[in-house]
């Protein structure tokens, strides 16, 4: 059985954002959101906002290959969060979702994907890591479509 690792966005990249004002903020195309208990997932520390949690939901560039498929979408990150990096452990955010896992190739060109429940996502990580060509799968909320997750070989 192939190890596995899932790691979070690092944090350092979106530290400035929580000192900016609501008006910086909205010049980015980004705003501050107050969470309500419907699902505002942190993309650093792969946990969910409790109600009343500020978040910041901005554009991020989640696959910034030079493929046909490089891609962005919105997502939430909470201040003062680490960047969650654990090896074959499946984050709880990940496991109460149904995902779109997306397989991709050393140049970042689309090589298999396929939906599965949280619950039930180790065989799905294992049969896609183990695809011909395949370095890095790319974990998404299959409903929303958004980033959610990064999977590499560990």
């Amino acid at each position: 059985m192939m190890s596995f690792r899932i790691r979070g966005l690092p944090a350092q990249e979106f530290t400035n954002l929580f000192a900016m004002t609501d008006v910086d903020l909205a010049e980015r195309g980004a705003m501050r959101v107050v969470a309500d208990g419907t699902g505002h997932p942190c993309r650093i520390s792969l946990t969910d906002a409790a109600p009343g949690q500020p978040v910041v939901l901005l554009n991020y560039v989640h696959h910034a290959t030079k493929s046909p498929y490089r891609a962005s979408f919105a997502i939430y990150v909470r201040e003062g969060e680490q960047t969650y990096d654990a090896v074959d452990s499946v984050p709880q955010q990940l496991r109460q979702r149904l995902l779109s896992l997306r397989a991709y190739d050393s140049a970042g060109m689309l090589r298999v994907a396929d939906v599965v429940a949280g619950s039930e996502v180790e065989p799905v990580i294992q049969r896609l890591l183990q695809a011909r060509a395949v370095v890095y799968v790319h974990v998404h909320f299959a409903k929303p479509g958004c980033y959610a997750a990064l999977i590499e070989p560990a």
